[in-house]
């Protein structure tokens, strides 16, 4: 078997301790299909937190599940013992941990060298239980002082543990997401909500989507071994490289991004196949005639939306998507107070944590702040393209096109420091582009104070 391991592992270019993981990850997807065929919610439960224990302990050994006991020990502890605070605590005790842990693996250069260990594992179980924590204090709260998804996720009475283990160990989402919410979990375990029998029927069948995801997965590691080869990340460190003209080194910038994702993609693809045929990937059904399924919380990303994006605004509705809408939930839109809106603040304070979650290398950070830029850069652009008449389509569809260049262009600048993690070769790649994909948003935001746009005194002057 070993052996075997070896050659499947050349034969593809990765490790052997890869190759198992990817062979675990795959087997998410049978796995989830036989969770529909266990009987009764406390069964379903049981098998939840025992595939997803068994699939960790065979990708990544005895020690992970360790690991992964100790966020949600003292998340749960959090919740019995001190509720009003429990979601502060199990913040950043769990992100504590979380880091601890970056810091012992250092993760990125294992995974640059061709290992892999279980701290990606263990950044979608910290997300899951601090929302678990955050959502079990809001049932604390008044209604009327909650937002909308605070409504809709909160939790009245504390889950069991066995409920709890289930939540966060299940294998279909447990290696690399989509993150989800407790409640949702339980409405899916006991056939509740819109898992529940209705007049459009039970739940839907999830075949043909899953198949969907699958093909998907399959076209993505063919892009991704097709061009990953001809890419290697070693010649941005390499003499060569400097010689290069500047639109080489831009265009090779663009094309390592490019390469890189599909990685990505195809994790995120496999993992929205065992969501979705599990059935907890439903997410209710559409206002058509008839009625079609949707599969929204299964979804990870959105290719095509993400690669084609008119603005850098649009990059967290279609990349990582729950990712970034448990990040919108639980940081972004608690940092705005009653009755004001947010502010670079809040949106770099975002970042901020979206970089720690991923680890503390140079790079993450220095991404989280080019991000920040690039969003603020992209509103001004934007601003400026409302305020423009509509009788000048023309000059409206210019600033879109120049949006969109804009995100291609900083986008794929800004995705170096996320591929190298070193301070100095990612200063030293965006330094041989002349630093071209920060100077332009710090340019846009300076000028948007300079050169306000302002839609609403011309709409006053069209009515006069």
């Amino acid at each position: 078997m070993e052996l075997d391991m070896v050659t499947m592992a050349a034969s593809i270019g990765v490790s052997v301790p890869v190759i198992r993981f990817l062979l675990c990850f795959v087997t998410t997807i049978p796995v989830s299909f036989l969770w529909r065929l266990v009987p009764g919610p406390l069964a379903k439960h049981l098998y939840s937190a025992f595939t997803g224990a068994l699939l960790s302990y065979l990708s990544f050994g005895f020690s992970s599940n360790l690991h992964f006991l100790v966020p949600m020990l003292l998340g749960y502890a959090a919740m019995v013992l001190y509720r009003p605070k429990c979601w502060i605590i199990t913040f950043f005790l769990g992100f504590g941990f979380l880091i601890g842990c970056h810091v012992y693996y250092m993760s990125g250069d294992a995974w640059k060298q061709g290992g892999i260990d279980a701290t990606g594992a263990l950044m979608v179980l910290t997300l899951k239980v601090i929302s678990c924590a955050m959502n079990y204090n809001d049932g604390l709260l008044k209604e009327e002082d909650l937002r909308e998804a605070q409504k809709k996720n909160r939790l009245i009475k504390l889950p069991s543990l066995i409920e709890y283990f289930g939540y966060c160990l299940c294998c279909g989402s447990h290696f690399a997401g989509p993150v989800y919410e407790m409640k949702n979990y339980l409405d899916w375990t006991e056939g509740k909500g819109i898992w529940a029998h209705s007049d459009k029927g039970p739940s839907p069948s999830p075949y043909v989507a899953t198949l969907r995801a699958l093909v998907q997965a399959a076209f993505c590691m063919a892009m991704f071994l097709y061009l990953s080869p001809s890419r290697p990340l070693s010649w941005f460190t390499d003499p060569a490289y400097q010689e290069w003209g500047f639109w080489r080194k831009l265009s090779y910038q663009y094309m390592s991004g490019f390469t890189m994702r599909w990685k990505y993609y195809f994790i995120w693809s496999i993992s929205e196949a065992a969501m979705v045929i599990s059935g907890l990937g439903f997410s209710g059904w559409t206002e058509s005639s008839p009625p079609k399924p949707k599969w929204d919380r299964a979804k990870v990303v959105d290719i095509l939306g993400f690669e084609l994006a008119k603005s850098s605004v649009l990059l967290p509705l279609v990349l990582n998507i729950q990712v970034s809408t448990w990040l919108r939930h639980y940081v972004y839109e608690r940092l705005v107070k009653k009755g004001k809106k947010p502010g670079f603040f809040q949106l770099l304070a975002t970042q901020t944590v979206s970089a720690v979650w991923h680890g503390l290398y140079p790079g993450y950070i220095i991404l989280l702040v080019q991000s920040a830029l690039m969003i603020a850069g992209s509103r001004v652009i934007y601003q400026w393209e409302k305020a423009i008449p509509t009788n000048m389509a023309l000059v409206k569809k210019a600033f879109a096109v120049m949006n969109f260049a804009y995100t291609v262009l900083v986008l794929n600048y800004s995705c170096v420091g996320f591929m190298l993690l070193s301070k100095h070769e990612t200063l030293a790649s965006y330094g041989s582009v002349y630093y071209i994909g920060t100077m332009i948003p710090i340019a846009l935001i300076i000028l948007g104070y300079i050169i306000p746009a302002k839609p609403a005194r011309f709409k006053a002057r069209k009515e006069q």
